[in-house]
């Protein structure tokens, strides 16, 4: 299933993609799409419906973060081999971790505002796991067990604020609006192997990422069963897996982020996000 959200700012419905591509609302099946909504019972109760019987959503309104009420987004860094190299940053031998404030976390395609005192704003297209089931200590050979489903993700960061602003990556990560999700929450019964999806992002029709998750340092059952071991992963709950190469800072010269600039990503199966960047005080969602 393809789980969405959908509406304006603060009132999201909850909806889901049709096999024809039509937006059709669940509201009067569920509240919403959040914790209640993503453990195994309850999305084979949504998998049972017919799809034909619910409401079709006319025109093309607004989608919302498709989690909602997400309790903590947890980023995995420098988790490609040849991102890390483009760094200059020494490659893992452990999953970095580091959390990205939820306040940075909306919809595929609201405006990405550039932060007070921006100067080094940076893009990166993203693998998103999304923990369906309460998740502590678990092993490699069940962590797939308690994942719903996965999201595209823009793990934009301010690269000042991250590495050269002292203490740890949080600051450049957490800026609000940095953390675009979406347009759908995708099954995993759906999007079958996590381990080989084609990622790309776009920086004014340009293209400046390719990628697929086959070349993560760390794997998704490996990055599941490793952080709960520092932190129960709880329903909702995200995690977002690192990136390919082609982040601006990677670029010689190095090219960041300036308002006008339209960012374009995709993901194989997870569909794809826009956004507009503007300065401080001038975003626009609707």
């Amino acid at each position: 299933m393809k789980l969405v959200r959908y509406g304006k700012q603060g009132t999201e419905r909850p909806g889901l993609i049709d096999g024809e591509g039509q937006l059709r609302d669940l509201s009067h099946v569920v509240p919403d799409i959040g914790a209640a909504q993503l453990g195994h019972d309850a999305l084979a109760q949504l998998a049972k419906l017919n799809a034909d019987d619910l409401p079709a959503v006319s025109g093309k309104p607004r989608l919302g973060c498709p989690i909602a009420h997400i309790g903590k987004c947890i980023g995995i860094g420098l988790n490609y081999i040849d991102h890390a190299e483009e760094t200059g940053l020494p490659i893992p031998t452990e999953p970095i971790i580091f959390a990205k404030a939820i306040s940075s976390l909306q919809g595929p395609d609201d405006d990405v505002v550039l932060p007070q005192d921006s100067t080094k704003a940076d893009w990166e297209v993203e693998l998103g796991v999304v923990i369906g089931t309460r998740a502590s200590y678990v092993s490699q050979d069940q962590a797939l067990d308690h994942v719903a489903g996965y999201v595209l993700a823009n793990d934009i960061s301010e690269r000042a604020f991250q590495l050269e602003r002292g203490g740890t990556w949080d600051k450049g990560k957490g800026c609000d609006t940095f953390g675009p999700l979406g347009p759908w929450l995708v099954t995993r019964d759906e999007v079958g192997d996590p381990g080989n999806l084609d990622l790309w992002l776009d920086v004014n029709g340009q293209r400046m990422q390719t990628g697929n998750t086959s070349k993560m340092i760390f794997n998704v059952t490996q990055i599941v069963s490793y952080v709960s071991r520092f932190m129960t992963l709880m329903p909702g709950d995200v995690i977002i897996t690192g990136t390919p190469p082609g982040v601006g800072m990677g670029l010689k010269p190095a090219q960041f982020l300036k308002a006008g600039d339209v960012m374009t990503l995709g993901a194989k199966g997870l569909g794809t996000q826009t956004q507009r960047v503007v300065a401080w005080g001038r975003a626009s969602q609707t």
